[in-house]
This record gives C-alpha cells, structure tokens and sequence, in this order.
C-alpha cells in the first residue's frame, strides 16, 4: 500500500499519481454530446436522450444516456429547542406508501432564493418559522439518471405560526399532513431501522446529528453558493 493510501496518510496523490484523500471533491466535467433528443417535456420534469462521446479510445465510442431534467427542490430539518426534528406524513403515489418526510418543495419560482423557498415550505406545510437557517447538505439524488439538485437547510429557533395567519389551502396529497415531533436520536435509530425511507429526511437527520454533535461548527451560512 502506498503511504497516500493509508489511513491518516498525505492529502494529496503520490509520485505514482494515485489518488488520495485530499482529491476526494467533485468537481464540474462535460462529456462532448453529439446528438440530443427531447423526449417528454413536462411541468416538473422533461427527458431527453444524449448521445455522449466516451473519453476513453479518443471519443470512439458514442453511447446514449437518458436524462430526467428537474426543476430541482430543497428541504428542511427543523430542529426545536428539545432537539426534536419535525416530520410530517404524505401520501407518495409511486411508490405506493405514506411516507414520513421533512418538509420540501420544488423550485419552481424562477428566481427565487433558496432559503425564501424553504421558508415557505416550512410554513406552508407545517405552520412553522424559523429564525436561524443553515445550509446543511447539498445533494444529486438520483445523479445516474436526473440533474435535480437539492439544497437540505437546517432551520433552528422554531415557532409555530397561527393557522389564522398562514395564507395558503393545501389540496391533493397535501390536504391531510399530520405533524409529529421526533426526538433526533429516535429520528436516526428509525432511519438505521428502515422505519424512514425518504431521501431528503434520511439524509437530512443523519446530517442534523453530526452537525449537533460537534456544536453546529462548520455549516455553511443559508446563501452559501451552490457549487
């Protein structure tokens, strides 16, 4: 093994030019595509398909990728002062379940800041406000078919806003939202478990507990740029 590979070895790749740990980044790249096809186009989402140059043989050998193009979304881990994290439940018709989520929605404002969006989805589904907001994590859930990008907030100093004062009717599947509060620890054993399957929650939770275990240090501010 070479000293770059070891446990607690350098950061950077040896002579040799192995990769270390220090390279483990992603970074922007864009295969040359050669052809490209609108196949569906619709409010959320469109497909299309690519044919994209492989590098490998100097661009020998075309292959077709199929890509969903998303809107994309953001979510949020609301954290009460009893480290409680909330969820609320919804009907999921693809998969045929009533999932427990964190609150989210999708970026279909044009132009619209991310953390005004959370903000929103926060009151909106769950009739809460927030007065610290963090950027927790920022993920490609489904990266080998789909372009959505989703921005997971930490929302902290919560307070519940009278139903009186939220101007907004939730209809289809948002029409029944029970809201619960979930101790964070309880939250990642149901995670562990399987009890929770949706991505933005499970992701978010685990984060959410890292993050407090070492006293909220390092989160990037709310408007931090998305690279």
């Amino acid at each position: 093994m070479s000293p770059s590979a070891e446990p607690g070895g350098g950061d950077a790749g040896g002579a040799s030019g192995e990769l270390g740990p220090g390279d483990v980044r992603d970074r922007p790249e864009r295969w040359k595509v050669v052809e490209r096809t609108t196949v569906f186009r619709g409010p959320v989402f469109g497909v299309r398909t690519d044919r994209v140059e492989m590098p490998a043989g100097g661009g020998a050998e075309v292959v077709a990728r199929d890509v969903i193009e998303h809107v994309g979304s953001v979510g949020v881990i609301a954290l009460d002062d009893r480290d409680r994290v909330l969820l609320l439940r919804q009907y999921r018709h693809p998969v045929g379940r009533m999932l427990w989520e964190a609150p989210a929605g999708l970026r279909d404002v044009e132009g619209e800041p991310l953390q005004k969006l959370a903000e929103r989805e926060l009151l909106e589904e769950a009739g809460y406000r927030a007065a610290r907001w963090d950027t927790l994590v920022d993920v490609y859930p489904s990266s080998g078919m789909a372009d959505e990008r989703v921005r997971i907030f930490l929302a902290r100093d919560v307070t519940e806003v009278p139903a009186d004062e939220i101007d907004f009717e939730r209809v289809h599947e948002e029409a029944d939202m029970p809201v619960v509060w979930v101790p964070l620890e309880d939250a990642v054993r149901k995670v562990l478990a399987g009890d929770l399957h949706n991505m933005i929650t499970c992701l978010g939770v685990l984060a959410a507990r890292e993050a407090r275990a070492s006293g909220f240090a390092g989160l990037r501010p709310a408007d931090a740029p998305e690279t």
